[in-house]
């Protein structure tokens, strides 16, 4: 059996971390799939590096953290900041820094390599989770701004009119993937840019989701769906419109998307009975679970993409995630709606 190459050890180990792009993924799961060494190592490498999901992710001050991250992709850049205004200046060079992993020639040089990376990531590198999960949410940011690009197109296309789909007043919002005659999903509209082509389905799919990586696109024929297949090709929730009023162009700041609403979590897999969630206090303060709670990404009618850490705004005190009417303790049928155009409301 041929021995791995160096590209391919370092494509393992990047894997491993969850750091590749989609197209590496696939390299990596093709590689996996036909050589038993490949396996191996990549099965050490997930061993030696468990004991990163234990550490804590908020240990390290978030402040601290983001500037950590940023400094560390500016050097990788070339970035150089001037001497005397930057305690690291000293160290840093004019050409880009590359930092590599030496990789073994026998299996006692592997788990030496297994043990000096769980020394280093314990002494040195505590917020290693952290940074996995900035580099997840960052990566979600570009797929919001891909589906804003397709928006932007279809506006100028459709004499700035937004896609719409026609609904009955009342009409489900909860019933993501269904594929019947009427228009029960609010997730249908959404649908209208990736079957005109105007955005990839795969931009709907957040990285930073666990199932991420197992959602297949090449199987879909999209001009057989009148909605997403299912709820695992759309990460995100879109604005509610109000009856009331008039859908409005991209010119506010108004959130029109954003990371899953927690309610989605909670939404029954059958579409035969009515939907019936009590409220709880829970459903009605936390985050997305789409970046481990710590927040969530949002897009912007201007088009702008931020991560925000409450579900609210700096612009605005109204909570986009639930209604103004909604409580601890009331229900929720799916079919609810915005009683006015300033209380936004993002569902599946």
């Amino acid at each position: 059996m041929t021995s791995l190459s160096r590209q391919q050890k370092q494509l393992l180990f990047d894997y491993a971390l969850g750091l590749t792009s989609e197209s590496e993924n696939a390299e990596a799961e093709r590689l996996l799939s036909s050589s038993e060494e490949a396996s191996q190592v990549y099965h050490v490498f997930k061993a030696a590096l468990e004991p990163l999901d234990s550490y804590e992710v908020e240990a390290c001050p978030d402040e601290l953290a983001d500037g950590t991250v940023d400094r560390l992709a500016r050097l990788a850049h070339g970035g150089v900041a001037q001497r005397g205004q930057d305690p690291l200046a000293p160290f840093e060079t004019g050409s880009p820094t590359i930092l590599r992993v030496p990789f073994w020639r026998n299996w006692g040089d592997l788990a030496a390599v297994a043990a000096a990376v769980i020394l280093f990531v314990g002494v040195l590198l505590p917020t290693l989770g952290f940074a996995r999960q900035k580099y997840f949410q960052t990566r979600c940011q570009a797929q919001l701004d891909g589906v804003y690009e397709g928006l932007v197109v279809y506006a100028d296309d459709h004499d700035g009119s937004l896609p719409t789909v026609p609904t009955t007043p009342g009409a489900p919002w909860w019933k993501v993937g269904y594929q019947g005659a009427e228009n029960h999903s609010n997730t249908r509209r959404a649908w209208q840019l990736v079957r005109q082509r105007y955005v990839p389905l795969e931009r709907f799919v957040c990285p930073g989701r666990r199932e991420s990586r197992s959602v297949p696109f090449d199987s879909i024929e999209i001009e057989k769906y009148s909605d997403f297949p299912s709820r695992v090709y759309i990460h995100f929730s879109m604005g509610l419109g109000c009856p009331e009023a008039p859908e409005q162009a991209l010119t506010q700041k108004k959130v029109i998307l954003a990371d899953l609403n927690p309610l989605s979590e909670r939404l029954p897999a059958s579409y035969a009975e009515p939907l019936r969630l009590r409220m709880s206090r829970e459903l009605l303060s936390s985050n997305s679970t789409s970046h481990n709670r710590r927040g969530q990404n949002i897009l912007l009618c201007d088009g702008s993409v931020r991560f925000v850490r409450q579900r609210r705004t700096g612009f605005s005190d109204d909570d986009f995630y639930s209604l103004a009417e909604m409580s601890d303790g009331c229900e929720v049928t799916g079919c609810e709606v915005p009683s006015c155009a300033t209380d936004a409301f993002l569902v599946p």
